[in-house]
């Protein structure tokens, strides 16, 4: 499980047009990573 103040795992996502982003193609960058919780949440 992830924690406040720790650092994020390793992960890869497609993007909009299909293209694999990873964590560390944002290396030494300031990042925002907003993470949806699951449908019909109090979340």
């Amino acid at each position: 499980m992830v924690e406040i103040g720790k650092k994020a795992p390793e992960f890869c996502l497609l993007d909009h047009k299909g293209k694999e982003v990873c964590l560390r193609d944002f290396a030494g960058k300031w990042i925002v990573l907003y993470f949806y919780p699951k449908d019909n949440t109090s979340g």
